[in-house]
């Protein structure tokens, strides 16, 4: 139904039913969002000899981040006397918007997609820098030092840490060819891409958590140094915003993981193909939202240095070294 209302004419019809498809998208991201939450607490829990949530909604406290999400929406929402008060409101909106819009192109199933545009990739990777934007202007606009300090160190690892992650992803187009997310999905029906690029998956794993600003990259909050960073000054349903976009970006980035190195809906052998596309796709996607929530659970936060120090000199390099690698392997393929 969607792949065909993508090449109908333009109406008002078409219209109407992308942006109730969009709405009905916007409420599976936030139920999404809300037991991610949950998850990511009680696997932590489990992780570190704990219970997690276990009272509000039950033995498994599975309306815990309801209650938390009601308490954002009705604190009282402060704005301080100094802050630039224009963007200090339109910060947390530009910080959200983008997290919402990547996922547009992001293939789902072979059906299930809201734009199927030829540079998806390069798409997602333009549009998810905007966000730093909202985090910038939230430190800036805030007119507090432990804010604006976060706002430029989120800026700082933007620029490191976005550079390794397109890198990664070059050696993938070589072997496609193409910037079409369908297109590489199609591409992994022999071998999914995390066989045949493992160099660049470490590399895409490691700056996609920079990008997503968790731990051990999460130097833009840093508590222990900063309050709380970018959103000290932040409460209530404008804060909310910003963990929404966290989180939305979390189910972002482990779908497009899924896509580029998981070979999407396809299965994993032939005579599993009776098992429909959605089902490999949630299996794949929950695996990569596991890896990441443990290595957040794992790993201790890196000081600001160690941040700059290893993007720049680690991953860059070894980002460089495997297209170098993939190009000289694929050019001896085609020569003999």
């Amino acid at each position: 139904m969607i792949h065909e209302l993508l090449y109908r004419e333009a109406s008002w019809e078409n219209f109407g039913i992308f942006l109730a498809l969009a709405t009905m998208f916007l409420l599976v991201i936030l139920g999404f969002v809300t037991y991610a939450i949950l998850a990511e607490r009680k696997v932590m829990g489990f992780m570190q000899l704990r219970h997690g949530p276990s009272h509000v909604g039950g033995k498994w406290g599975l309306l815990q981040t309801v209650a938390d999400v009601l308490k954002l929406l009705l604190k009282e929402d402060i704005i301080p006397a100094k802050a630039d008060r224009p963007l200090f409101i339109l910060a947390p909106i530009i910080a959200f918007a983008p997290a919402f819009m990547v996922m547009a192109t992001i293939p789902l199933t072979d059906q299930l997609q809201f734009a199927d545009i030829g540079i998806g990739l390069l798409y997602y990777i333009a549009v998810s820098g905007i966000t730093t934007v909202g985090v910038v202007t939230a430190g800036w606009a805030s007119n507090n030092k432990y804010a604006l300090l976060g706002g430029m160190r989120a800026a700082a690892q933007m620029i490191s840490y976005e550079i390794p992650l397109v890198m990664s992803v070059v050696g993938i187009i070589l072997l496609t060819g193409s910037l079409n997310l369908n297109d590489i999905v199609a591409a992994q029906e022999s071998f999914w891409f995390i066989l045949l690029q493992p160099v660049a998956f470490g590399v895409f794993i490691i700056a996609s958590i920079a990008e997503l600003n968790r731990t051990p990259f999460d130097l833009p909050e840093a508590e222990s140094e900063l309050v709380a960073g970018f959103h000290t000054e932040y409460s209530g349903f404008r804060w909310a915003f910003f963990m929404l976009a966290e989180y939305v970006y979390l189910f972002a980035m482990s779908s497009l993981t899924t896509v580029l190195f998981l070979g999407g809906w396809l299965s994993p052998f032939a005579f599993l193909d009776f098992v429909p596309g959605a089902i490999w796709f949630a299996l794949k996607f929950s695996l990569v939202v596991y890896l990441l929530i443990w290595i957040r659970a794992t790993f201790p936060r890196i000081r600001a240095d160690q941040l700059m120090e290893f993007g720049w000199k680690v991953l860059l390099p070894i980002a460089l070294a495997n297209i170098f690698l993939t190009a000289l392997i694929k050019e001896l393929i085609e020569l003999f």
